[in-house]
């Protein structure tokens, strides 16, 4: 205000009037920051876009599996030769319905191990945005929701992995069998391990889980990438934005970018979390007479076979690894945003 100027009662009015009006926020400001805020739908769509994610890692993914545990448990000396002498003789001797061993329980069991891991996720993500989804979270930051997720999954996951690899490791058949299904299963752990049988590898599926953190940070990392590239109409037919062989305004489809990056971070999670997964799966599925604890199983795989025994049966889990979680992915990323009602996640 002019230190000349008389103050009337008029120009008072006028002033609070102002400095009023200029103290409160405009609606268009308080309207943007509701849309960044985290809502309840923004809670729940990554539970409920998991059990899809689950349906169709089950699908793409349980043959590879089958396979991957039967190499990895019976050993380089074990009776197959290799993952292809694994698979045709597991065709040949069982039918190819064996492929599917162990699936009853995954098909409700991953279902909601992707809903309890994607849902966790997500709000694991919210947490670190601290509810404003319009903050940018680092890849290390994407990381640690992923091992967030890992560790809450592992106590839905122990059960399931316990049941299903022991059927999957169940050769005999008709009365030979030592299990008739996995109601037979839980009751057998429950019985020798107690009321809490069915966790009995909680320590080592932790462990396991725990390699997530790899997952979602390098996803984020290739989904970056990606999203830096442009169309183009000829080999390689994907260029830097800005090449004078990019197609103008022809950035890669959001889809194809969940696809892709999810395919190539499960890579990089079987290629670090790989030996760990080996002696997850020997020391779950060993015999109950005497059994070696979790962390004197890396000794026992190393004693008997050497460096090479921490990668029996990575190749199929290699190839597995890149369609089932590029499949999963996809469609848990296309199901938030139809749940989001959103164009882009």
């Amino acid at each position: 205000m002019d230190k000349n100027r008389v103050p009337t009662a008029h120009s008072t009015l006028a002033d609070d009037a102002a400095t009023k009006i200029a103290a409160q926020p405009s609606p268009g400001s308080a309207a943007q920051n509701r849309t960044h805020m985290a809502t309840s739908r923004d809670r729940i769509a990554g539970f409920a876009a998991g059990f899809a994610s689950g349906a169709t890692k089950l699908f793409v993914g349980h043959p590879f599996d089958t396979v991957k545990i039967r190499c990895q448990v019976e050993g380089g000396h074990g009776r197959f030769k290799g993952p292809l002498d694994c698979l045709v003789s597991t065709v040949r001797q069982e039918g190819p319905r064996a492929l599917y061993k162990g699936a009853s329980i995954p098909l409700i069991g991953w279902a909601v191990m992707d809903a309890v891991q994607l849902g966790s996720l997500s709000n694991y993500r919210l947490l670190l945005q601290r509810n404003d989804k319009s903050h940018k979270l680092s890849h290390f930051e994407h990381g640690l929701a992923g091992l967030g997720a890992g560790w809450t999954v592992a106590m839905v996951a122990t059960p399931v992995e316990m049941i299903k690899m022991r059927l999957q490791m169940q050769y005999a058949m008709g009365a030979e069998r030592k299990y008739r299904g996995p109601i037979d299963v839980a009751r057998y752990l429950t019985k020798r391990y107690g009321t809490f049988g069915v966790w009995h590898g909680l320590p080592a599926t932790m462990s396991q889980r725990s390699f997530f953190f790899f997952l979602w940070g390098s996803y984020d990392v290739y989904s970056e990438w990606l999203r830096s590239l442009h169309g183009s109409s000829s080999f390689p037919y994907i260029v830097k934005a800005g090449s004078s062989n990019a197609l103008e305004n022809r950035p890669l489809p959001e889809k194809l970018i969940n696809f892709l990056a999810g395919g190539m971070a499960a890579n990089t999670f079987w290629t670090f979390c790989y030996p760990v997964d080996v002696v997850k799966n020997c020391y779950m599925t060993q015999g109950d007479d005497s059994p070696i604890p979790f962390r004197k199983m890396f000794k026992h795989v190393y004693r008997s076979e050497g460096i090479s025994g921490f990668f029996r049966g990575f190749l199929p889990s290699f190839i597995r690894s890149f369609p089932t979680n590029a499949s999963a992915i996809f469609v848990w990323e296309s199901t938030v945003r139809l749940i989001k009602n959103d164009s882009k996640h």
